[in-house]
Formats: C-alpha cells, sequence, structure tokens
C-alpha cells in the first residue's frame, strides 16, 4: 500500500499544488492521501487550500492551528505573528468550512498497521524534536510506526533496543530520500511541512510510505515563493510569514 503524507499545509497554494503536481508524476496509483494537520494558519489562501485538501484526502487529523482556528483554543500560546494569521483566518473562512475544522479528529487515528498524529501520538500540541524525545515516545506506544508533523522538519527518528537516532532527509542537492524501515525497530516519521518547512530548506515537503515493502520515501519540490509571499504580505498578514519561507526556517 502506498500512502500519501501530508502535513502543515499553512495556506499555501503554491506549495501545495507544486507537491501534488510531483505527486501525480511520481507516483501515478496511491492507494491513500494522509493529511497530518494544519491545514490553515500562516497563510493567505485558507479557504482554497482547504477545499483542496478535502478532495483529495482520504483521512485528516487536525493541528493546533486547525484547532485555534476553529475553537479558539491555545492561542494565548501563539507567538504574536501566528495569533494575528489565526484571527485573520477565521474571517475568510466559509461556514461549511469551519464546521469542516471542528469535525476533525484530534489523533492518534490508527491507519492499517500504523498511526498519524500532529504532533504526538502522547499529546497532540507535543514536539518531538530530538532523539531523546524519540526515545521516550517509544517507550509508550505498542505500533511499529507513528507518523507525524508539526516540527515542519522533514524526516524522523529510528529506536533500537532503546536507542534513537535521527534519520536522514534529502540534502539541498537532492529532490528525493529513501530510507528502508528495518522490521524489529519503531519508528517516528515526519513528511516534512508542504507550506512552511523548517529545516533550511525552502522547498516544499511530503513523503510516501510504501508499507508492503516497508520504506519511506522523502521528496521535496519547488515551488513559486514569491507568489506565496506576495499574497500574504498583500493581505496585511505579518512580513515575518512571507519572509521566513525564502529561508526554510
Amino acid at each position: 500500500m502506498l500512502y500519501v503524507l501530508l502535513s502543515d499545509l499553512h495556506a499555501n497554494l503554491e506549495a501545495l499544488q507544486a507537491v501534488l503536481g510531483d505527486i501525480d508524476e511520481r507516483y501515478p496509483q496511491v492507494d491513500q492521501v494522509l493529511c497530518l494537520g494544519d491545514i490553515v494558519g500562516y497563510g493567505a489562501d485558507p479557504e482554497p487550500v482547504l477545499s483542496l485538501t478535502r478532495s483529495i484526502m482520504d483521512r485528516c487529523i487536525r493541528g493546533n492551528h486547525d484547532k485555534a482556528v476553529a475553537f479558539g483554543e491555545n492561542v494565548e500560546w501563539f507567538n504574536p505573528a501566528a495569533r494575528d494569521a489565526t484571527y485573520w483566518t477565521l474571517n475568510q473562512l466559509s461556514v461549511d468550512s469551519l464546521d469542516f475544522l471542528r469535525e476533525l479528529p484530534k489523533g492518534p487515528d490508527l491507519v492499517d498497521s500504523f498511526q498519524i498524529c500532529h504532533g504526538s501520538p502522547l499529546d497532540e500540541d507535543e514536539y518531538i524534536i530530538t532523539a531523546t524525545d524519540a526515545a521516550i515516545v517509544a517507550q509508550k506506544v505498542d505500533l511499529g510506526v507513528t507518523c507525524f508533523g508539526h516540527t515542519h522538519v522533514q524526516g524522523g527518528f529510528c529506536v533500537l533496543q532503546g536507542q534513537a537516532t535521527t534519520l536522514p532527509r534529502p540534502t539541498s542537492d537532492e529532490n528525493s530520500k529513501t530510507v528502508e524501515l528495518e522490521e524489529t525497530a519503531y519508528y517516528l516519521l515526519n513528511p516534512g511541512s508542504v507550506g512552511q518547512p523548517r529545516d533550511q530548506d525552502s522547498r516544499a515537503a511530503y513523503a510516501v510510505l510504501d508499507s508492503d515493502n516497508r520504506l519511506f520515501h522523502m521528496h521535496r519540490v519547488p515551488y513559486e515563493i514569491a507568489a506565496a509571499q506576495t499574497k500574504i504580505l498583500a493581505a496585511g498578514l505579518p512580513e515575518r510569514l512571507a519572509v521566513r519561507l525564502s529561508y526554510g526556517r
């Protein structure tokens, strides 16, 4: 089974369209498209991105920005730019779109032999940033594979006999990287962010999990960053949200 993993789209239509074009080219046939949350927030196209996401996704869970827009939860934890974007986004969405966000499950959600979550299988708002974080999670999870987002950093972790290591991701000279998943290890796999990467690579990120062959394919896709930035500035959103797209951080 081939599972497309998309996370942290953040209302970036140009990035999402580029990613979907790359998927169509690389994978003419996939079994399911899964979204790990944060469809909205930060970017200038929440309604178009949400509409497109709804049309392609087989399963989707909520992220913290989806939750903040839908329910006003935890907005006080956001930095000023994120908070401004949350309130702006709320005023851009249709009633139907807001209802959709409110109905998204929180995760983790079981998908065949693995699970998907936004932050962590233990807490949807938790960041799994270091190998130590991954090792702690691994002690409390029975499944062999968890796919997560939230950090906007592509890659993830392998935990074997209590020791966690960081998985390699595509370098700036590569478009893809494949990791073979060992039967005896536990994996936390992050497809990276479609709409706002934070791993020093400005290209949009996504991944495909091949469950039959135990392969995790990570991909990076260039997109029209300048167009997304222009929209952010024209909408009156904080300039920082536009500038950071150029640097992938």
